[in-house]
């Protein structure tokens, strides 16, 4: 397999995992980083022993051939077409763009290159989610009707050093934590039609209470308490809830209801975690785990394979095939985030006006494909 050389532009927090769990994975090489700041560039460049550029060095790199977008939300479109742009294909960190329009800017500018863009998140690659999509597959749980999520915390100003973009528009917990929840539902029951939702903010500003800024209130521009629900085209329903006003709940990460049992996910925000099945009679019990590479403890406890959405398209590149972190799955799950908050403030149903296949699902024998040798 002929490795893909690979940048990064945004030497933030998220840089050092894709840094260090690059080198599991047969298809990548990190070369080089890039950042606003040459200081950030050059403390990451050490770090890992990679090439510290300037972004439009970067950018115009000869030996580069993907770059991967780690900037902050609101600059993942222009930062995007400017990869295109240079003629590289283009990774990116969650959500892709914030609006449907940005979307199919960068979708037709890949189409006329012929480019790839793919997307972060990859956990609905992890052992726990495509073990959950196989039983889902096989029938195991019938016919799926309905289902909940939720993700609800206290919020980010309590321990991230500059949670001020967490709280403005194209952010907040949908938009910021819901890719990983609306993309695994994607992969699980395919394409949402429609969604209605209903939002607010239980405070017009936060305080940040994590260091160095600890004290400082920031404006809160953007709901942080979402309560939607999704119109799938298989038929079923689910309710998804994405809320930073919560200091503590007891509803699972996600249930699946359908007519032959129940299905319970873990975090999609992880590779791993436990699946349980429900069976008729109601007793539910822990599905035995599959020898899923991606499921595999690997820091503090948890299955952390936080590159292997970038893997699997620089293996689709190689062996022609598409990768399944797509651009498709990526503005659908923004065009489903963002018809959420469109509800929210219109007070009206949604129609989506994307559609995307499942991705192929991953298992062990193709995950283990992903890796490298040793």
């Amino acid at each position: 397999m002929q490795k893909l050389r690979v940048g990064i532009i945004g030497c933030g927090n998220i840089s050092t995992a894709y840094l260090r769990l690059a080198p599991l994975f047969a298809a990548i090489e990190m070369v080089a980083v890039a950042d606003l700041n040459m200081d950030a560039a050059k403390a990451r460049a050490e770090e890992f022993g990679v090439k510290a550029l300037s972004v439009d060095d970067l950018l115009g790199a000869g030996g580069v051939d993907v770059i991967v977008n780690l900037t902050v939300p609101d600059a993942h479109f222009t930062v995007t077409r400017a990869i295109l742009d240079a003629g590289k294909h283009a990774y990116t960190e969650k959500p892709i763009v914030l609006t449907m329009a940005e979307g199919e800017l960068l979708r037709d500018l890949a189409a006329a290159k012929n480019l790839r863009i793919g997307s972060a998140p990859d956990t609905f690659l992890g052992g726990a989610h495509q073990l959950a999509r196989r039983l889902i597959d096989e029938g195991r749980i019938g016919s799926i009707h309905a289902g909940t999520a939720h993700v609800m915390s206290r919020g980010m100003e309590h321990w991230h050093p500059n949670p001020d973009f967490f709280f403005k528009p194209g952010a907040g917990p949908m938009l910021d934590v819901g890719p990983y929840y609306v993309t695994n539902l994607i992969q699980l029951l395919g394409p949402v039609k429609r969604a209605v939702a209903l939002t607010s903010s239980a405070f017009k500003e936060r305080t940040i209470t994590s260091e160095p800024r600890a004290g400082e209130k920031i404006p809160v521009e953007t709901p942080t308490n979402i309560h939607g629900l999704l119109d799938f085209a298989n038929g079923s329903t689910v309710t998804i809830s994405t809320s930073w006003d919560v200091h503590a709940h007891r509803h699972g990460n996600m249930e699946l209801y359908g007519t032959e049992g129940s299905l319970f996910l873990p975090d999609p925000n992880y590779f791993g975690g436990k699946v349980e099945l429900g069976v008729p009679g109601g007793e539910i019990s822990e599905v035995a785990a599959w020898d899923h590479p991606f499921g595999v403890p690997n820091q503090d406890s948890k299955a952390n394979y936080r590159v292997a959405g970038l893997a699997d398209m620089a293996a689709g590149l190689s062996e022609g095939r598409p990768h399944r972190c797509s651009l498709e799955l990526a503005l659908h799950a923004v065009d489903v985030m963002t018809s959420v908050l469109k509800s929210g403030e219109t007070g009206n149903f949604v129609n989506l006006t994307t559609t995307c296949e499942r991705p192929e699902p991953l298992g062990p024998d193709a995950a283990r494909a992903l890796l490298a040798a040793g």
